[in-house]
């Protein structure tokens, strides 16, 4: 399958137009068997549906429902653009940070901007549904494609190991999700494919979660079903496999109690040993062409996005809309229309001023006629905006649905980088200035300062620990990182202000607990296994 033939397959949810809708509780979520109007009986048997199925898997992080952009929602209690999986992993991940704020008031939006929320807010439940609704797909497709399944619907040879692969993909993206519940939320309900359907799902402490993710990672690393690094842009592959796990060693200390730093190195060497290059330039990587562009050699796994066949009010579509007003026009982010909400803080143009004012990434926060300082939430004008993400290609043209290629203008080309290989670059940096056998201080400072030459910065003849964490910011700004590093490096909760943290505009420390969000009241009130298992604070 390639990469043309892979995105229009994001787009094809005829198949899956039947899938039951979320409520607001996950009670079955891990155990669900999608209904789709072809029952399971005929969709297995045919590797052609099987695809498709599999293809739902991956548009599952990119569209909200059935219909795109909106009107038939996946999940319910919450309106349908604001439901999608990267616009709420990538809210919670930024804007409870000191890198983003999004202006907006609605429902309880606010308190996630001042970490605030509590067990009944809508978006952190959101993002909890939206990762259980894709681990209880992810199960339902495992759960079909057994050797035992394959051979009984006679599905054999080239076909069925065909179907191994897919099964293998399915099996990592439920780690993916798995990894987004232990870093979010801790513990949680679990089920694999082996759960009886109807059950409620159990409970699992973070660190049997984590036990769970490594041995499904160790075993896919193991065996031979996955692609190979690069085989296919967009499908999950060993170098997913191997970079999660660098994720996974590098945050167990968080996650455990116990440092895995050696076995981030690892990993890390695997992935930086597969092929990847870096984009000559940093922009292409967040451009509509990123796909076929120089960019895609960096792209570990994006999750992919086209604006004729995967129209969503979240995703790319918030990333590249919600920055757009004021100085920054529509025409120069290849849309229709700005949404006036995303900003910057002024604590991440403070970081780039301890680097050099030559920093190309620097360019990208726009600061004329600006506040420079966030002093106002809801105030577009308060706070850099950010020219980052974009719907126009490396060669200046408008996306598929940009009004100069005769679209409405609302809906990006451009793909999410999820994973990409100067984050791996940096984590091996870290895991390496962390203490982790198996690397080098003088490869660490090389692969920073690959990093800080593209971007036209001098380069670090030494490497202490928190540069890390601002050269993270630097490269990374944006693209969904920072809560999760902020809190590795113990500068989340203390010690590390920003505008509004804690409801305070000049910002204060925050309770401990809310390194975890809370699991939502509607699911423990719903599944009785979760009765007492709420996490600490709330």
């Amino acid at each position: 399958m390639n990469r043309n033939t892979f995105t229009r397959m994001l787009g094809m949810l005829a198949l899956t137009a039947g899938l039951s809708s979320l409520t607001t509780s996950c009670i079955n979520d891990l155990d669900q068997i999608p209904d789709y109007s072809a029952n399971s009986e005929v969709v297995y048997r045919d590797p052609a549906q099987i695809e498709q199925v599999l293809a739902r898997l991956y548009a599952t992080f990119a569209v909200s429902g059935q219909s795109g952009p909106a009107g038939s929602p996946d999940i319910t209690g919450i309106d349908e653009g604001f439901s999608n999986y990267i616009r709420q992993y990538w809210q919670l991940q930024e804007i409870t940070t000191d890198e983003a704020v999004l202006g907006w008031n609605d429902g309880n939006l606010p308190s996630v901007n001042t970490l605030q929320w509590n067990a009944d807010n809508e978006f952190v439940r959101a993002t909890y549904d939206r990762i259980y609704y894709e681990i209880g797909l992810c199960n339902e497709f495992i759960r079909q494609t057994t050797d035992a399944k394959l051979s009984e619907r006679g599905i054999t040879g080239d076909a069925a190991n065909t179907v191994r692969t897919y099964r293998a993909e399915a099996r990592l993206l439920r780690a993916l999700c798995y990894w987004h519940a232990i870093d979010l939320f801790g513990g949680g309900p679990f089920a694999t494919e082996e759960a009886a359907i109807g059950t409620n799902p159990i409970y699992r402490t973070r660190a049997e979660l984590f036990t769970f993710v490594e041995s499904e990672l160790l075993a896919l690393d193991s065996g031979t079903e996955l692609l190979a690094p690069r085989a296919v842009y967009g499908r999950a592959d060993q170098a997913m496999c191997w970079t999660l796990l660098t994720k996974l060693y590098l945050n167990a200390q968080v996650y455990t109690g116990t440092a895995k730093n050696t076995e981030a190195i690892t990993y890390a060497k695997k992935v930086l040993a597969a092929g990847y290059t870096l984009s000559p330039v940093y922009a292409n990587l967040f451009l509509a062409d990123n796909s076929t562009s120089s960019a895609k050699n960096e792209i570990i796994f994006p999750v992919t996005f086209d604006g004729l066949r995967t129209k969503t009010f979240g995703g790319m579509t918030f990333l590249v809309h919600a920055p757009v007003g004021r100085g920054v026009s529509p025409t120069s982010a290849g849309i229709n229309n700005g949404w006036a909400g995303l900003r910057a803080k002024q604590n991440l143009t403070q970081i780039f001023s301890r680097s050099n004012a030559d920093d190309s990434r620097r360019a990208m926060l726009f600061t004329r006629g600006q506040n420079p300082n966030v002093d106002s939430l809801d105030q577009f004008s308060s706070g850099p905006l950010v020219t980052k993400w974009r719907n126009v290609t490396s060669t200046g043209k408008g996306g598929s649905d940009s009004q100069e290629q005769g679209g409405e203008g609302n809906f990006a080309d451009t793909d999410y980088p999820m994973f990409r290989l100067a984050d791996v670059q940096l984590m091996y940096a870290e895991a390496v200035l962390r203490g982790g056998s198996g690397g080098s201080v003088a490869q660490a400072t090389t692969y920073v300062n690959d990093l800080r030459t593209r971007a036209k910065a001098p380069a670090v003849t030494t490497l202490a620990l928190n540069d890390i964490l601002d050269e993270r910011a630097r490269e990374l700004f944006w693209e969904g990182h920072r809560r999760t590093d902020l809190i590795r490096f113990g500068r989340y909760t203390t010690g590390n202000n920003w505008p509004f943290k804690g409801g305070v505009r000049a910002g204060r420390d925050v309770e401990a607990t809310r390194v975890l969000f809370p699991i939502p009241n509607t699911d423990i009130v719903a599944n009785p296994n979760l009765a007492g298992r709420q996490n600490p604070g709330y």
